[in-house]
């Protein structure tokens, strides 16, 4: 990922918005540190599509209701000293 410095991208918009769309994000940065990415609207979209929750994703998940055969220890706890 290419950074442009922030006055850089200011002064250059249109060239790092083509840049976005034919190379990738470029990340921006301010005083030497990386403070932004700029993303295209395409990877935008499929980044925000994909907002299921860890629940959604195990329930859809192909082996859901599989049965591994797993069962709990019931055996008491172990004593430990402190």
């Amino acid at each position: 990922m290419t950074s442009w410095q922030l006055q850089t991208a200011k002064a250059r918009f249109s060239e790092l918005i083509r840049t976005v769309k034919s190379r990738g994000p470029q990340s921006i940065s301010l005083h030497g540190r990386q403070e932004a990415v700029v993303i295209s609207m395409r990877d935008y979209r499929r980044l925000k599509k994909g907002g299921s929750n860890l629940a959604d994703f195990l329930k859809n998940s192909p082996f859901h209701g599989l049965d591994l055969g797993l069962e709990r220890n019931r055996t008491a706890s172990r004593r430990v000293e402190l």
